[in-house]
C-alpha cells in the first residue's frame, strides 16, 4: 500500500503548531510559578533571618533581665525602704518625747540643737549618722527624764502631809501618799455625789476626726459654771507629726453634756474600759462594748487603763514604754458615792494604780497625762497643758 507523504504532512502540520503552543504555554507558566515559588522562598528566608533576629534580641533582653537578678534588686530596695522608714520612725518618736519634755516646759538646752542634727543627716540620705544621731539625744532625752524625776522627788512640798485619807466632798488635798514602792505626791479633789454633779464637756458638738477644736481647762469650767475639772481621754495633739490628718482627735467613746455620744460607731466592740457618771451614782465598765448608749445619765468617758476594780489593782504594767516611764497621771476614780479626779506626780502609771490602792479607791480609770495633764480647783493646781478636746468637771447641784 502507498503512503500519502503529502497528506500525512498537511494532517501533522496541522496539529503540531497547537501542541507546540500548549507546551510552549505550559513552560512558561511552569518558569513562571518557579519564579513566584523563588520569591516566596526568598521573601520566607528574609522573614526567617529578620525573625531571628528577633528572637535573638528578646533572648538578649531576658538574658540581661535575669542577669540583673531582681529578687537581689527588690531585697536591696526593700532593706533601703525599711531603712528610711525605720529612721523616720524613730526620729517621730525622739521629736515626741522633746515635745514632751518642752510641754510643761523643761530644761532642753541643746537637745533641740541634737535633733536640728538628725533633720540635717536625714536631708542628706544618711540613715547612719541619724540613727547615730537619734540614738544619743535619746539617751539624753532619757537621762532629762530622770534629772525630771528626781527633782520632782527632791520638790515634793514638806508640808504636803503623808496621809492615804482622801479629802471630803467637794474638797481638795496636796498630799504624800506612801507605797510599797516610795511616797507619791498626789493632788486630789473630792466631789460628793449627792451635791455634785459629774459632766464630760467638749469643745465639738459631735464626732470630729481632723483639725479639731481644743479649748484650756479654765474656758470649761467657766462655761459650765463648775468648780473642779480635769483633763479627759487620749487626743493627738496638733503637735505631733505622727497626728497629721487627725489633728486634736480623739477616737474613744464618750457622752458629752449635751447628750451626744461621741465616737459611737467606733467602739461598738470596744475592750477599753470606761465610766458612767448618773445621777447619785457612778459606775466603771471594765469595756463599753457592753455599754449601751442610755442618754438620761449625766456623762460618760472612755479611756485606759483601768488602774483599779473593785479595790484590787487590775494593772501592773505593760510593755508600752510611755506607761512605763515615770511622769504626771491623771485620774478619776470613787469610793463609794464620792468621785474623785487629781493628779499623781512622777509616776509610771502602774505605780499610779499602786496609789489608788493605797488610798482606799473602790475603782479608778487613768485619763490623758504628760503634756495634757490640768487640775483646776478654784484655779490650776497642775497646768495649764495643752488646749483640750474634752474634759471631765464637777458642777453644784
Amino acid at each position: 500500500m502507498a503512503i500519502n507523504i503529502s497528506f500525512f504532512k498537511r494532517t501533522l502540520s496541522g496539529k503540531i503548531a497547537p501542541i507546540v503552543a500548549i507546551v510552549t504555554l505550559l513552560f512558561l507558566s511552569a518558569a513562571g510559578y518557579s519564579a513566584y515559588l523563588y520569591k516566596q522562598n526568598t521573601d520566607l528566608k528574609v522573614q526567617a533571618q529578620k525573625n531571628a533576629a528577633t528572637i535573638q534580641e528578646i533572648n538578649k533582653q531576658l538574658t540581661d533581665i535575669k542577669s540583673q537578678d531582681p529578687y537581689k534588686t527588690n531585697v536591696s530596695l526593700k532593706k533601703q525602704i525599711d531603712e528610711v522608714q525605720n529612721t523616720f520612725n524613730q526620729s517621730v518618736t525622739v521629736y515626741e518625747n522633746l515635745l514632751n519634755l518642752e510641754n510643761p516646759p523643761k530644761d532642753i538646752k541643746g537637745l533641740d540643737a541634737n535633733y536640728a542634727t538628725v533633720l540635717a543627716d536625714l536631708a542628706k540620705s544618711d540613715y547612719t549618722g541619724a540613727l547615730k544621731a537619734l540614738a544619743d539625744l535619746s539617751s539624753k532625752i532619757e537621762a532629762q527624764k530622770v534629772k525630771i524625776a528626781v527633782a520632782a522627788t527632791a520638790a515634793i512640798p514638806s508640808n504636803a502631809p503623808v496621809s492615804a485619807v482622801p479629802p471630803s466632798g467637794g474638797g481638795f488635798s496636796r498630799q504624800q501618799v506612801a507605797t510599797s514602792v516610795g511616797n507619791f505626791l498626789v493632788d486630789i479633789v473630792a466631789g460628793d455625789l449627792g451635791s455634785t454633779r459629774v459632766i464630760v464637756d467638749t469643745a465639738s458638738d459631735s464626732t470630729c476626726t481632723n483639725n479639731c477644736p481644743v479649748l484650756p481647762l479654765a474656758t470649761y469650767v467657766s462655761r459650765s459654771g463648775a468648780y473642779a475639772g480635769v483633763n479627759g481621754s487620749y487626743f493627738c495633739p496638733a503637735t505631733y507629726p505622727t497626728c497629721a490628718g487627725k489633728t486634736n482627735s480623739f477616737d474613744l467613746l464618750l457622752m458629752n453634756k449635751n447628750k451626744v455620744y461621741f465616737n459611737s460607731d467606733n467602739n461598738v466592740y470596744s475592750n477599753n474600759p470606761g465610766v458612767v457618771f448618773g445621777n447619785g451614782y457612778v459606775r466603771f465598765l471594765g469595756a463599753v462594748s457592753g455599754w449601751g448608749r442610755d442618754t438620761s445619765i449625766d456623762g460618760m468617758i472612755s479611756n485606759y487603763p483601768l488602774l483599779v476594780a473593785g479595790g484590787n489593782v487590775v494593772f501592773g504594767g505593760n510593755s508600752d514604754p510611755k506607761e512605763g516611764s515615770k511622769g504626771t497621771r491623771s485620774f478619776v476614780a470613787n469610793k463609794g458615792n464620792t468621785v474623785y479626779i487629781g493628779v499623781v506626780h512622777n509616776v509610771t502609771v502602774a505605780e499610779s494604780a499602786m496609789v489608788m490602792k493605797a488610798m482606799g479607791m473602790e475603782n479608778a480609770l487613768n485619763l490623758d497625762d504628760g503634756g495634757s495633764t490640768a487640775l483646776w480647783f478654784g484655779g490650776y493646781k497642775d497646768g495649764p497643758g495643752r488646749d483640750l478636746p474634752n474634759v471631765v468637771l464637777f458642777v453644784k447641784k
